[in-house]
């Protein structure tokens, strides 16, 4: 074989080989795309995307009244965890335990105790936190329904929202679906409600479709002179700092309420803040106090609107009459901050409140607040 005869030959042969390896690089390329679509759909499919605002179906008897301009009116706020109880320590508590799951025991116990403790307060309005739907760590439970059917005559209105919802959570510790509920019972009718979407922790494009996604369940009560009531309930989330979501969230509920507020409507919000009130912080333990800035990013509300229990409540002589979390710690036995509240527009006025504390320590980690108000009288 002569000189060019070789050299055209180890041409071709190099020519074939780097044909070869695009062919394959192609070919991987083109399975990666595929894995990476695939793997887009099914995130897709296993995640839920609520719209910013979106309507929320109302469940309302015919035979419930209609708030009258002047009444009195008697409002409950309350996480209650799941209906876990207080035998256990989490894997995403503060004190990051081994826990994932409560017993069915455990639920149909704190289920029981919680509308024991509804029916004795017998509130016009009950706003609940943390109630799962659908949750693997629950059983699949739907709490909501099963308490609604022991308070159903009690409540002839309802609604609700998720904060937290997918058919498939990959964390170690959920491996399932998760599910998780803010709902809102009225003795009274309830004209409409929506469900408005607040601030979300950063994070990357997937691990954000399994993330909470805190929001407002905004609950509008007809007055009889034709004017409403906005009724609000809320669970921001809880971040470490210098994580701003908090801030953020605040930050938007606060035009929430300046836009009613401006607008006349009287109005009032309730929930699970994950925020201390003023000077609460530094009577923390170092270990307690990482969950929390020094400045409390609550500022923003309290700083235009009243505030149950306020900061002179929840921080001075009587302070401990005002705690509502009893954290899942086996280093605390008992209630050692305030993170739950209620607010409330200027034009209603408080007439008397307390946290409920004496038989609701084993029922959930959050403590009920539980106040009476006056509506505005007619013009």
């Amino acid at each position: 074989m002569g000189l060019g005869s070789a050299l055209g030959y180890a041409r071709g042969n190099f020519c074939n080989a780097i044909s070869r390896a695009m062919t394959r690089l192609l070919r991987y390329t083109l399975l990666a795309l595929l894995i990476v679509c695939l793997m887009g759909v099914l995130i897709y499919s296993l995640t839920w995307r609520p719209e910013a605002r979106e309507a929320l179906p109302v469940s309302c008897s015919a035979q419930a009244p209609t708030l009258v301009p002047g009444q009195a009116l008697k409002v409950m706020t309350w996480n209650v965890q799941f209906l876990a109880g207080k035998r256990y320590v989490f894997w995403n508590d503060l004190a990051a335990g081994d826990d994932e799951s409560p017993t069915a025991e455990d639920m149909a116990f704190s289920l029981d105790e919680v509308a024991r403790v509804i029916r004795d307060e017998q509130p016009d309005i009950v706003l609940l936190q943390e109630l799962d739907d659908g949750a693997k760590a629950t059983g699949y439970q739907n709490q909501f329904k099963l308490l609604q059917e022991r308070l159903t005559d009690l409540y002839p209105c309802s609604t609700h929202a998720f904060d937290w919802k997918a058919d498939f959570v990959p964390e170690p510790h959920i491996f399932g679906s998760v599910g998780r509920q803010l709902a809102t019972l009225s003795r009274y009718r309830i004209g409409h409600a929506e469900r408005l979407q607040l601030p979300v922790v950063p994070a990357n494009l997937v691990s954000r479709q399994f993330k909470p996604k805190n929001a407002l369940l905004a609950t509008y009560l007809p007055l009889s002179d034709g004017a409403q009531v906005a009724v609000l309930n809320t669970h921001l989330d809880r971040v470490l700092p210098p994580d701003e979501t908090l801030q953020a969230q605040v930050g938007a509920v606060a035009k929430v309420l300046d836009k009613l507020e401006s607008r006349g409507t009287p109005w009032l919000i309730g929930g699970d803040f994950d925020l201390l009130p003023l000077g609460q912080y530094r009577r923390l333990p170092d270990a307690q106090r990482t969950a929390y800035a020094a400045d409390s990013a609550l500022h923003v509300l309290w700083d235009k609107y009243p505030m149950i229990p306020t900061n002179n409540e929840a921080s001075g002589a009587d302070r401990a009459r005002w705690l509502t979390h009893y954290p899942n710690d086996p280093g605390l036995n008992g209630p050692d901050r305030t993170v739950d509240y209620l607010f409330y527009s200027p034009r209603l006025k408080r007439v008397e409140a307390t946290v409920r504390q004496d038989d609701t320590l084993r029922i959930s980690d959050h403590l009920p607040v539980i106040a009476r108000f006056l509506l505005p009288a007619a013009p």
